[in-house]
């Protein structure tokens, strides 16, 4: 006999009890699925928008709030570090490239960078997508994200440490801490780099030091103190500006400004160790990305520990929860499957049927887990993105499938339980139910 015409008889039947079973299973996948593919992708994420930084130097202190700040952009008054170390790092023999980082203005929410136009190209690794890379004072550069046009002028606002408006919104207290008089020219914009320098505004450091009165860190800067690159070559102070001594490494001023963090690219794995162990020292903190990084994983991994131990609980508790629930169907269905006992089915047919419908439910619960569990991945990452502009893929992979399989299999032992009550009842007792 086929059970399948009578298993999907009884599913029919089960109008509110059959979906209540399968919402219970699925949110129980559904969070495990959650957790595991978001700190996954998290990490990756995470990991991958460090890769251009090899080494970072910086004023004691710490060193995640430094990391945070320098790679992901995270709005914090950090300590300077003396400028001259750019020029001495610029002729280490051990030193590839360098590179300063500095920030505090914001427009419209997008933080204002200064660097160089080698690190904004990712050492040459990166090629504009419009336009070119800045090549003089009060030249910007936009991250892919950021909602400005090319030849816009950008007037930047001093940073409010721990505040930035949303990202393409200025707000009221940015536009009381404008620098007024003060702009960037656009002449290019990044392709996606997948991490928060898609939203960031990249200018010179000498526009950065400029702006804040501190010099441009070159010779030049005692002959034009009165004459900023603002002003230089622009007769209303917001036209595009040219300088006649370029930009860049080396600063060779009697007095270059300090910066928040320098990035440096060793040319072997020998040089890097030994650069970090000598800035390690003498009033300076140096450190790989990826030492912090492994850390916060670990605060990460004990958090996704914590997660994965709760969502487990919820499980059982789900599953001793879908147990009574079969329990109770079978029972419901008690005097249905005498009946067919009584007209000359097998007790293995009956068994068979009830068996098949319970794992029907569990199974089909199991699948739409993973579909509800894949979307809240997407959409917290898409939370997440907006937020950081980390560029997050989160994919569900044999981590998240292995345990669906798990409980599918756990279901199909506890459905063994009615299923063998409806084997062993008495088909007198069944009709008299």
């Amino acid at each position: 006999m086929n059970p399948f015409p009578m298993v999907l008889a009884d599913l029919r039947a089960l109008r509110w009890t059959a979906p209540a079973i399968v919402l219970l299973v699925a949110l129980a996948i559904a969070t495990g699925v959650a957790i595991g593919a978001q700190e996954r992708a998290l990490r990756h994420g995470s990991a991958t928008a460090a890769n251009d930084f090899d080494l970072i130097i910086g004023a004691p202190g710490s060193q995640t709030q430094l990391l945070m700040s320098a790679v992901y952009l995270q709005p914090d008054a950090l300590p300077l570090i003396d400028g001259r170390l750019l020029n001495t790092l610029f002729k280490d023999e051990r030193v590839a490239q360098v590179a300063p980082i500095a920030f505090g203005d914001v427009s419209r929410g997008y933080p204002i960078v200064g660097t160089t136009a080698a690190f904004a190209s990712r050492w040459d690794r990166i090629k504009p997508s419009e336009g070119r890379l800045f090549a003089a004072e009060g030249e910007a550069v936009l991250g892919a994200d950021v909602l400005y046009q090319m030849s816009d002028t950008i007037t930047p606002s001093h940073g409010v440490a721990g505040h930035t408006a949303k990202p393409g919104q200025a707000d009221a207290e940015e536009d009381g801490h404008k620098h007024e008089g003060h702009g960037y020219t656009v002449v290019g914009r990044l392709p996606r780099l997948g991490s928060s320098w898609d939203r960031a505004i990249l200018v010179p450091i000498e526009s950065v030091w400029e702006v804040h009165g501190l010099g441009n860190g070159h010779a030049s800067d005692e002959e034009k103190s009165d004459s900023p690159f603002w002003k230089q070559g622009s007769t209303t102070g917001t036209g595009p500006v040219a300088t006649e001594d370029g930009i860049g490494l080396p600063f060779e001023g009697k007095r270059v400004p300090g910066v928040p963090a320098i990035v440096v690219k060793p040319k072997s794995v020998a040089g890097a160790y030994a650069l970090r162990g000598q800035y390690r020292q003498g009033g300076t903190m140096a450190f790989f990305p990826a030492e912090v990084l492994v850390s916060l994983y670990g605060a990460l991994g004990d958090i996704r520990d914590i997660l994965v131990v709760a969502s487990a609980l919820n499980t059982v508790l789900i599953l001793a929860s879908v147990l009574l629930l079969l329990l109770a169907v079978a029972g419901l269905r008690r005097r249905r499957y005498a009946v067919l006992r009584a007209l000359g089915a097998p007790r293995a047919y009956v068994m068979l049927v009830v068996w098949l419908g319970m794992v029907a439910l569990i199974a089909l619960g199991c699948l739409l887990g993973l579909g509800l569990g894949a979307l809240g991945t997407q959409a917290v990452s898409g939370l997440v993105a907006e937020r950081t502009g980390l560029l997050l893929s989160p994919a569900i992979g044999l981590g998240e499938v292995l345990p669906a399989l798990g409980l599918a299999l756990i279901g199909s032992l506890f459905a063994l339980v009615p299923a063998a009550l409806s084997y062993r009842q008495p088909v007198v007792d069944g009709l008299r139910g």
